[in-house]
């Protein structure tokens, strides 16, 4: 199957495109082959997938795992529709502290590869979704951080004001606190 990468404005952040089937049976594809990605310039060793559902309103992030325990996702929406965004916080990175969005639907099938030394969330636009990602290294709470998903900073463009927030997203910490102790130089 082909694969068919994308480069975003924000350095190493790619939108993946996979050829897949489709006929009246339904559709199917490879959602990950390790030969296919390096070849396209992913070569990562992932050691957790996970899987997430989520309904209307809900939105999740913006979180990292600092360079104690790096960790890169490849970002898959396998039902409804999510607003998927990255948010640079490479100190040293031209982009640092600008974010891009996509749209990931369970329709067009695309994937984000988030890389290490990036934030990651998304918010539900749809009644339900389920969300699954590939990532390179353990979850560990002892190294995760995160961004505050509303911080003027960052300055992104959420499908709503009022989302359905974990205690833990409700204090996530401003980017300029953040710049203060960067986990990514």
């Amino acid at each position: 199957m082909k694969t068919r990468i994308t480069e975003t404005p924000l350095p190493n952040l790619l939108i993946v495109d996979i050829e897949y089937f489709q006929d009246e049976r339904g559709f199917f594809m490879e959602s990950w082959n390790k030969r296919d990605f390096a070849a396209s310039g992913i070569d990562a060793n992932f050691v957790q997938d996970s899987h997430s559902a989520s309904r209307y309103g809900v939105l999740r992030g913006l979180h990292y795992q600092d360079m104690r325990a790096p960790m890169g996702k490849l970002v898959r929406c396998t039902v409804g529709r999510i607003l998927d965004v990255a948010v640079d916080l490479r100190e040293r990175s031209p982009t640092f502290g600008k974010s891009f969005s996509i749209e990931l639907t369970d329709k067009n099938k695309s994937l984000l590869w988030v890389p290490e030394g990036f934030a990651h969330g998304f918010a539900t636009m749809s009644d339900y979704c389920e969300v699954q990602y590939k990532q390179t290294d353990f979850y560990n709470p002892e190294f995760e951080g995160g961004i505050a998903w509303n911080d003027p900073d960052v300055g992104i463009a959420w499908p709503y004001t009022d989302p359905i927030l974990s205690k833990k997203d409700q204090n996530l910490k401003s980017f300029q606190e953040y710049r203060r102790n960067p986990a990514f130089r």
